[in-house]
């Protein structure tokens, strides 16, 4: 079977051979979201706000959804698409979308004033009150995100220096417990600094990105999924895993968190100490993808033993290509040029009959794993996987 040989060099290669070749189309893409987008609302109608899509398994049709509430990690991401569509469209195609989309999102209002569930109020809020205030300017969407970042940053604890991931799960991993996944939420804290929030707020970002930096990373950039901290000293005890395949293998996702997290950081603070990272957790990502998966989307987990009999994750590619393609605009040509093309061919990939819904169901993406040690969610279309790949398109349109 063949397999992707990637290095660096490999890759600019193939770069260059590919220069003739006819260039990515995201704007047909785009199209094809949007077609699907309106195929999902129409099975929506009458529309329950409160009843957000989370995921369509083997064999279904359409989306199914979940109460928007602060137990349900995904509700922001049907909203922050539905504002990504309208980001694509004409006038008159917007009318309804920002309707629609406006509804998705403001159900998630109470969310930003009660108690932090756990970390994922950032993704929550960011994926559709900010997308829709970069939509719209609405100002009291960024007044409700203002609230969310104040309420976001109750988990930080000081002695450890990061945010509290689960608060529901510290008995069971005797401690304090931070997620890779976390590293997406600091985007809410680091936002809300440059636009009136407290300046507080960046400095509890910085220091969790900081203190993962040290202790959530094996030598060669891989991560592990939980780090976990004496609650009392701060001290770091473990690193473990909760959706990967083993405490010391690459969960893709995990990894994908990683890059998007750092380069995300870096575009906020132009720390150059992140930007650094960000290439680093980058490469081990893209090298292990070249020597583990036959095309550019990874498996869910690159030490499943299986190799290529195991599931992919569609999800993970389509994080790497929304973060690659930031990433690229920051480091110097060379692995600018290598960056833009790996996302390149992942987008690829990705939009082929291989991955992509079509009439299969409504959703963009097939292909994506959710919690596999669970046996949730495998092979399944997920609304995150759609948020990224949308995310990734507008951003190579650009």
């Amino acid at each position: 079977m063949k397999r992707i040989i990637y290095t660096i060099s490999a890759a600019l290669l193939c770069l260059s051979s590919c220069t003739t070749e006819k260039a990515f189309d995201a704007e047909s893409q785009l199209d094809y979201c949007h077609q699907q987008v309106e195929k999902a609302l129409a099975a929506l109608q009458p529309y329950d706000f409160t009843q957000e899509p989370r995921n369509i398994l083997d064999g279904q049709a359409l989306w199914n959804c979940r109460e928007a509430k602060a137990e349900e990690w995904c509700s922001g991401f049907w909203p922050g698409i539905l504002w990504m569509d309208y980001a694509s469209r004409n006038e008159e195609e917007r009318a309804e979308l920002g309707k629609v989309a406006a509804g998705y999102t403001e159900v998630l209002k109470p969310l930003a004033y009660q108690p932090a569930y756990d970390h994922d109020l950032g993704f929550i809020i960011i994926n559709s009150f900010l997308k829709g205030y970069e939509q719209t300017h609405n100002e009291a969407y960024k007044t409700i995100a203002l609230a969310a970042a104040d309420t976001l940053a109750t988990l930080f604890n000081p002695t450890v220096g990061t945010m509290l991931s689960w608060p529901r799960h510290v008995k069971d991993y005797g401690g304090h417990n931070t997620i890779m996944d976390n590293m997406i939420n600091l985007e809410l804290l680091l936002w809300a600094a440059d636009n009136g929030g407290s300046p507080h707020l960046r400095d509890i970002a910085v220091k969790h990105a900081e203190t993962t930096m040290e202790n959530h990373f094996r030598p060669d950039g891989s991560c592990y999924h939980v780090a976990v901290y004496d609650t009392l000293t701060g001290d770091f005890i473990k690193g473990v895993t909760h959706q990967g395949y083993a405490d010391w293998s690459m969960w893709s996702r995990g990894q994908s968190w990683a890059i998007y997290g750092y380069t995300m950081v870096y575009r906020y603070t132009h720390d150059k100490r992140f930007l650094d990272f960000a290439q680093k957790v980058t490469d081990i990502y893209l090298k292990r993808l070249g020597e583990t998966s036959d095309d550019w989307v990874p498996l869910w987990d690159m030490d499943d033993p299986r190799g290529t009999d195991a599931p992919k994750d569609a999800s993970a590619a389509c994080v790497v290509a929304s973060a690659l393609l930031d990433l690229c605009q920051y480091v110097e040509v060379d692995k600018a040029e290598t960056y833009r093309a790996a996302a390149g061919h992942m987008l690829t990939d990705l939009s082929t009959e291989r991955y992509q819904s079509r009439d299969k169901n409504v959703a963009f993406l097939m292909h994506s794993t959710g919690h596999h040690p669970a046996g949730s969610e495998i092979d399944a279309s997920i609304v995150y996987a759609d948020y990224y790949y949308i995310e990734a398109l507008l951003k190579y349109k650009k």
